[in-house]
């Protein structure tokens, strides 16, 4: 099998899931399910994991997560609000008959589009909101009604982009999910500090060589590449939620040199700090 498993079941009288998330932060580790999944973010922002891809999350947060596409959402640092957001899963059979009428031919081409995780733009995202919170206590024709027009808005007025690579592979074992897991974990408890290969080899009972083998294989890139993303991943939350300077936020994700950091923020967001924090508050 491959990664963590879930299994999920549909809502009563429905076809199909439809959860109001609420709590203090993400419970779900890095896991999988043969469902369809789409998660909007009303609450609370973080760290989103699909594929070999990372990127924050916030209010707004709009993705669709295709079937068997390893996936979670981390809170990460203080919370001034608890998780809050809306998750639909379902079916590839749901929808399968459906699929092949011409009314569907958009549908059908978001789903495929899916494999790979799709993130849809902030101003899409705010004209389905209240579609998405009114699934929860439609009663179910009323709410399969309203599915499939959300579906239909995705796929044909909705500017997206891809989250994970096209080489990403989904052939886990669980084993090697429990280890990206506890990966994960390492990485977000101690991103600030000094993490060495041997910390975080010895941490999942592997040796250095097979540790490197194993992380360039799953993520297509090296754990310090992974680091680096996730220290600037912090730093660019910071830059938008804190009046700290860009030095002190260097300092505090864990880069003791400062022209290695902007060096490193320029290489993942492709821009210099300044500039990013100018983009947001000019926003």
């Amino acid at each position: 099998m491959k990664a963590e498993y879930r299994s999920i079941s549909p809502s009563p009288g429905s076809s199909f899931n439809t959860t109001l998330f609420e709590g203090k932060e993400f419970i779900a580790s890095w896991h999988f399910h043969p469902q369809y999944e789409l998660t909007y973010i009303l609450g609370s922002s973080g760290i989103r994991y699909v594929g070999d891809n990372m990127g924050n999350f916030e209010y707004g947060d709009l993705v669709l997560v295709g079937s068997n596409l390893p996936h979670c959402w981390k809170t990460i640092g203080e919370q001034k609000e608890e998780v809050r957001c809306i998750i639909v899963q379902w079916d590839e059979e749901m929808l399968e008959d459906w699929l092949e009428k011409k009314e569907f031919q958009h549908i059908k081409q978001l789903l495929a589009l899916a494999s790979r995780g799709i993130r849809f733009d902030f101003e899409t995202a705010l004209k389905v909101e209240s579609k998405l919170l009114s699934l929860i206590d439609l009663p179910p024709f009323e709410r399969l009604l309203s599915f499939l027009q959300i579906l239909q808005e995705l796929a044909v007025n909705a500017n997206h982009h891809f989250l994970a690579g096209e080489g990403f592979t989904t052939n886990l074992t669980i084993k090697e999910s429990e280890r990206v897991n506890l990966i994960y974990n390492y990485v977000k408890e101690y991103y600030n500090q000094q993490i060495s290969l041997d910390d975080v080899s010895k941490k999942i009972a592997m040796n250095k060589e097979s540790f490197c083998r194993f992380f360039k294989k799953t993520f297509r890139k090296s754990f310090f590449e992974f680091i680096n993303e996730y220290k600037i991943s912090m730093a660019t939350k910071m830059l938008i939620n804190t009046d700290l300077t860009a030095s002190e936020i260097g300092y505090q994700v864990g880069y003791n040199n400062l022209s290695f950091f902007n060096r490193q923020f320029n290489k993942f967001v492709k821009m210099s700090p300044s500039k990013y924090r100018k983009m947001y508050r000019d926003i």
